[in-house]
């Protein structure tokens, strides 16, 4: 296997118009080992109780994600490896669930909260990604942006039934009506998926605060555009910001580093577009 190098950025912003910031986003990666992951949760229920909820998802899943490479962990197979990292995410999303449930049930005044998540995990070149809701997940390399996460949303049940355009969904009325989120239910139902990645890319997570107001093509022009790409998360917070910024906004980034020559496969397709014959657009070191 070709060395791997991971890095990691992620921030968070209150917005232009929020009284407070109800989103959560826990970022690292291991200085002794290929792992990394990023998580968002995008809270909601006003008064503290949105902030509440989203604060417990990201606070279980770090803590069961900070806890996995024991020495049992270490000592297993790659495959071990891999169905050991996605029990740990999905108990660790049921856990985040019962959390959240059972706060609500003891504190009242937080009776209507709940969260969105996506979390993104690599290990070794494994990538899990866990989400519920429409906090997303994106995979960008060059060969261009895929969307890794299908919305759990209204709009996007409209767009799959073929009642509503992507165009049209921007502006719909209900464009922010979730249909899963954490803590609404005793059984939570988060979409996971895994890929094997053996080329350079980066790994997009972000809050709707954020894909409110930039479409996938933006999207692949600022992750095309800025380097250190790391530093692209100041760029999405940025234009959310200008744009608006009527919702909290969180942007996280693991940028995977290996060899160049081959493709990203899940099941045994690939997740990257393939080669277009399209203009370059990518600038290096731009200023803004």
């Amino acid at each position: 296997m070709e060395p791997i190098r991971l890095a990691v950025n992620g921030g968070t912003d209150i917005g232009q118009v929020r009284d407070e910031n109800e989103d959560s986003i826990r970022c690292h990666s291991d200085p002794d080992y290929p792992f990394a992951y990023v998580v968002i949760a995008d809270g909601m229920g006003g008064y503290s109780g949105g902030a509440t909820a989203s604060t417990i998802a990201a606070d279980t899943l770090q803590k069961q994600l900070n806890e996995l490479l024991s020495s049992t962990f270490l000592a297993c197979s790659p495959q071990q490896q891999q169905l050991m990292l996605r029990a740990a995410m999905v108990e660790a999303i049921g856990i985040s669930n019962r959390l959240i449930l059972e706060t609500k049930r003891t504190r009242p005044q937080f009776s209507q909260m709940g969260t969105t998540l996506v979390a993104a995990v690599i290990w070794q070149n494994f990538l899990i990604v866990a989400h519920i809701g429409d906090s997303r997940a994106y995979l960008w390399n060059n060969y261009g942006l895929q969307r890794l996460t299908r919305d759990h949303s209204v709009v996007q049940e409209m767009i799959d039934c073929g009642q509503l355009t992507p165009e049209q969904a921007q502006s719909s009325q209900v464009r922010n009506h979730i249909t899963r989120a954490l803590g609404v239910a005793e059984q939570v139902e988060a979409t996971v998926n895994s890929w094997t990645l053996t080329e350079s890319a980066l790994l997009l997570l972000c809050s709707d605060g954020l894909t409110e107001y930039l479409s996938d093509h933006t999207i692949e022009r600022v992750l095309a555009t800025y380097r250190p790409a790391l530093e692209c998360v100041y760029h999405f917070i940025d234009d959310a910001n200008q744009c608006g910024g009527r919702d909290n906004i969180s942007a996280g980034i693991i940028e995977f580093c290996s060899r160049t020559d081959a493709v990203a496969e899940f099941s045994g397709e690939t997740i990257t577009l393939k080669p277009k014959n399209k203009e370059d657009i990518t600038v290096r070191k731009m200023q803004r």
